[in-house]
């Protein structure tokens, strides 16, 4: 099993360095390269992880709560929404109006009320992934994705990476995908000298494009 890969019209059954900075490249030149923030912003907090304060953790933990089993394109479209009205005060009830998802909205009114102790909490805590996975609606697989958010070299392990990492290092949906994935993106990281949270953010966009093809 290989992974066919659009930009170099190849199947692939191993990830080099050559292909990934073909396909980041590919990404920024199409304007493709974000995911909530700029691959360079994603790229610049993983270098030197910021400390939030209360608000603008919050607003991470809140975006990474709209994505989750939702496309990118609708996540991005409501999170200006749902931030404008979290700022005036919104309640559950309020952000149910914009979005129709009870149990996000009113875990995302729990997160902005809670926001500063949240913050606090985080920093202070020894096992990070632990903590995030405690807030509410965010669990083990986005407490990656928020992790990496917030400056963490974390990868997210969405379908589209599980399938990728499996495809290219083997193993099937009954075995330890996790294993699969961090194999390639230790391979991939000692051959381009970059952090997992970043390639993982590339990869990923790359997948739900359709860059990436499992052949």
């Amino acid at each position: 099993m290989g992974v066919f890969c659009t930009i170099t019209d190849k199947t692939i059954d191993r990830l080099d360095a050559k292909t990934f900075g073909a396909v980041e490249s590919y990404l920024r030149s199409a304007g493709d390269a974000s995911d909530k923030d700029s691959f360079d912003t994603i790229k610049a907090r993983l270098a030197n992880p910021p400390v939030m304060n209360g608000d603008d953790f919050a607003a991470e933990a809140i975006y990474v709560v709209l994505a989750g089993g939702f496309s990118q394109k609708t996540a991005k479209r409501l999170y200006p929404l749902i931030m404008k009205a979290a700022r005036k005060g919104a309640t559950g009830d309020d952000l149910f109006k914009i979005f129709k998802n009870k149990n996000k909205t009113s875990a995302i009114a729990r997160i902005w009320a809670g926001r500063d102790d949240y913050a606090s909490g985080f920093y202070a805590a020894g096992d990070k992934l632990e903590y995030l996975a405690g807030l509410p609606h965010i669990g083990p697989i986005t407490a990656n994705h928020l992790a990496r958010n917030l400056g963490f070299n974390e990868v997210k392990y969405d379908v589209h990476i599980r399938r990728f990492g499996m495809a290219l290092c083997g193993g099937d949906a009954k075995q330890d995908f996790k294993a699969a994935c961090d194999k390639m993106f230790s391979d991939l990281e000692r051959a381009t000298g970059l952090p997992r949270g970043y390639l993982d953010v590339v990869l990923w966009k790359a997948c739900q494009l359709k860059i990436f093809n499992i052949a």
